[in-house]
Order: structure tokens, then C-alpha cells, then sequence
């Protein structure tokens, strides 16, 4: 593959009568490179991102430089040392691969939905009727498709306290009081990437659980009714 030198595009068209636009050339450095994709015949580097900001909308803008280096010996080169660094790290882990044992810190400030599915499942773990378990649990906020009924409540009306489910004294001891009828958004919650994992607890510490949940008496009450 022939490549040619593109600030010397004045003399190419002299030499080869091929009609060239040099002021269409972006001589501008690559700088501040934000993203880089790479497939099996192209490179793709995204950089010099700026951000305009207005009242209502922002204005991003980028340049995108794309070259076919599959032809380019030396690009072939780079990118198999790329492949290889990679295959040598497939199998690194992050510490944060398993939550430490009583963190419980994504039960404060998260609000888990809750699903007709999920509002079930609590009202049979908490032998409560599911109108009781939504009226005392739940901060009704229907979803447009009907899918999610809420999210679960706090302990206060503060957003960031703690879930109303949570149990234990601290963290590093605190466990979930409804664990197996806990809702689908906490079965899911993956602690991968999560950066609110609380650092001070060691991994390898553990605990038991305490007692389980206990619903309010007069809710219990009515429910056996």
C-alpha cells in the first residue's frame, strides 16, 4: 500500500495531475485522544473533545481519525502487542469482584424498583397481604408501562438513609432482613465497578446474620385477619 505524505499534497498533484484540496487538510496535532477502537482492518481514534455549554443543550464536538492498517506492517505490529498484553491480563480480577461481608453501602442512596412480581414475593416472605406490604414498604411511583410499582422505602424520608429491610449495627455487619424475598434489583446488583464498596472492611472477614425482618405488629395483624 502506497501511502502518501499529506503536507506535501501540492507537489503529489504537480507529479501526478490528481486534483487536491490541501486547505481541506487537518494538519491540527491529535491531542487530549478520548476513545480508541480497533477491529479487524480498521483503527478508530476519537480526541480533541470539546463541550460547549448553553442553558438548555450542550455542544459536543470531536474529530475521528479512521485508518485501514491491516496492509501496514508496523500498525499489524502494535496492535498483535496489543492483543497479547490483553490475552495476558484476561483473567485479572478486580478487588471488587465479591462484596466484603456486611458493606451493605449500596442500601443507602439506592432505591431498588419493585415489580408486581417482587411486591409478591415480599408479601410471602413477610406473611403480609401485598396491599399491606405496598402500603407499608413501598413508595408508590408507577412506571409509564405499568412494569414497576415503586421502590422500596427508607428509614427516613431521606434518600441516602437506609433501606427499611436493612439489619445489623454497622458496616461490616449489616445484613439484608428479607434476603430471600429480597426484589429483582438486588438479586441483580453485581458488585463489579461499584465504588461505593466500603474499603475499610477486610474481605475475608465473616459474620452470621442476626434475626430476619420483622413486620410491624399491627401490619401483622391485620394480615391475619
Amino acid at each position: 500500500m502506497e501511502t502518501i505524505d499529506l503536507t506535501r499534497l501540492r507537489a503529489y498533484t504537480k507529479e501526478t495531475g490528481q486534483p487536491t484540496h490541501p486547505e481541506m487538510l487537518d494538519t491540527r496535532p491529535m491531542e487530549h485522544v478520548t476513545k480508541i477502537e480497533i477491529d479487524e482492518e480498521h483503527i478508530t481514534v476519537e480526541f480533541d473533545e470539546r463541550t460547549t455549554r448553553y442553558y438548555n443543550a450542550n455542544e459536543i464536538v470531536k474529530r475521528e481519525w479512521v485508518y485501514k492498517y491491516n496492509d501496514d506492517a508496523a500498525f499489524v505490529r502494535a496492535i498483535a502487542g496489543v492483543i497479547d498484553l490483553a490475552r495476558k491480563h484476561l483473567k485479572d480480577m478486580p478487588d471488587n469482584i465479591a462484596c466484603p461481608p456486611g458493606c451493605a453501602e449500596c442500601c443507602s442512596g439506592y432505591e431498588p424498583f419493585v415489580t408486581h412480581a417482587d411486591l409478591e414475593r415480599l408479601a410471602a416472605h413477610l406473611n403480609m397481604s401485598v396491599a399491606d406490604v405496598m402500603r407499608e414498604y413501598i413508595i408508590e411511583r408507577r412506571s409509564a408501562d405499568g412494569y414497576h410499582l415503586g421502590w422500596v422505602r427508607k428509614v427516613t424520608e431521606d434518600v441516602a438513609d437506609r433501606c427499611v429491610f436493612l439489619k445489623g449495627t454497622k458496616s461490616g455487619r449489616y445484613y439484608c432482613g428479607v434476603y430471600e424475598g429480597r426484589p429483582g434489583d438486588c438479586r441483580e446488583f453485581s458488585p463489579i465497578g461499584c465504588e461505593d464498596v466500603d474499603d475499610m472492611i477486610p474481605r475475608r472477614s465473616k459474620f452470621e446474620p442476626g434475626t430476619p425482618f420483622q413486620p410491624k405488629k399491627r401490619t401483622a395483624r391485620r394480615a391475619r385477619r
